[in-house]
């Protein structure tokens, strides 16, 4: 079974190639390597392309012939998005379309796409149902929003094309056995910035917003451990394999913590008390966001095995005191 992988060089796609290929598919990684190494890629064989080259990613296609595309290449930080929305329509709206023309004229029918738990801006209900209004309010969800529709016309014009959303809450940790983890030089990621700031590389973390509706006043977030998302990907790439047809999954474990528990419990594992400094809200940022992942539990039978804050976080610590790349 050949499996295509965009973005499988960066963080969360070099995971899911980690997860596909100790399951024994034949794998091609398509990655520019702006944030992606290629070190992260364990198995298969990694092309350096753009997807912004349609003529070469169509030929990479063509002579691959995968049985399934499974698509992480996106820009992904929120702030950035707000100030350069063109980058992310650009990068994450029109290099998707260019990959999915380049399906068609290629005849690739199964796709699994990296959404994200942004395209629910602020949610009226918590957790957030797969239901729940699609309402963004960064460019960033806005771009990825987009592919969703765009998937659903597809798959209503295309009776052979099926596809699975998997809409991402915040992914964090590493590889429990240290060989790959999250190296991006802007890291944005709050565990990753508290890791990060633990080992001095940053003079302080900052606390964005302490006056939100929540016990501390500190946003509150769905932590998702990277190789259980990997997990989840696997499972979506089987039910499509298999005949399923079209759908959108939550990925996340059902409960959040605040910002302040991310610290201390971050504090916790390094056994470092870094310094942290509170200042005001970030455009763009949602006071909770957890998921209600019942449907990926009973539809794709997803059993989540590293739900455990301390865990996600001792494997990004692993990771970041000792990184391969």
């Amino acid at each position: 079974m050949k499996i295509f992988v965009t973005g499988g060089a960066g963080y969360i796609g070099s995971h899911v190639v980690k997860a596909l290929g100790e399951k024994g598919y034949n794998i091609l990684v398509y990655d520019n390597l702006s944030t992606g190494h290629k070190e992260a890629v364990l198995y298969g064989n990694l092309v350096e392309g753009d997807l912004a080259d349609k003529d070469f990613l169509k030929k990479t296609l063509q002579d691959f012939k995968p049985d399934a595309v499974m698509h992480f290449a996106a820009s992904i930080e929120v702030a950035e998005s707000v100030r350069n929305p063109l980058k992310y329509y650009k990068n994450n709206t029109a290099n998707t379309l260019n990959l999915l023309e380049a399906m068609q004229e290629t005849g690739v029918k199964n796709f699994i796409f990296s959404s994200t738990a942004a395209v629910y801006g602020n949610p009226e209900e918590i957790p957030v149902k797969e239901t729940a209004k699609i309402n963004p309010i960064n460019p960033y969800g806005q771009s990825k929003a987009f592919v969703e529709k765009i998937l659903q016309d597809l798959d209503f014009a295309n009776k052979d094309f099926n596809y699975v959303s998997l809409r991402y809450f915040n992914v964090a940790g590493a590889d429990p056995e240290g060989r790959i983890g999250q190296s991006y030089k802007n890291a944005t990621h709050l565990i990753t910035r508290a890791l990060k700031t633990a080992k001095g590389e940053y003079d302080k973390l900052y606390i964005y917003g302490t006056d939100y509706p929540t016990p501390d006043g500190t946003c509150i977030r769905d932590f998702i451990h990277v190789d259980d998302l990997a997990d989840a990907h696997i499972l979506a790439l089987e039910y499509l394999i298999n005949g399923g047809k079209s759908d959108i999954f939550n990925c996340g474990y059902g409960h959040g913590y605040t910002v302040k528990e991310v610290v201390e419990t971050a504090k916790k594992v390094t056994g470092i008390d870094f310094p942290v400094e509170e200042t005001g809200r970030r455009e763009g940022d949602p006071a909770v966001l957890v998921a209600d992942s019942t449907k990926l539990k009973e539809k794709l039978n997803w059993k989540p095995k590293y739900d455990d804050l301390e865990f996600i976080i001792k494997t990004a610590w692993n990771w970041e005191k000792n990184p391969k790349f």
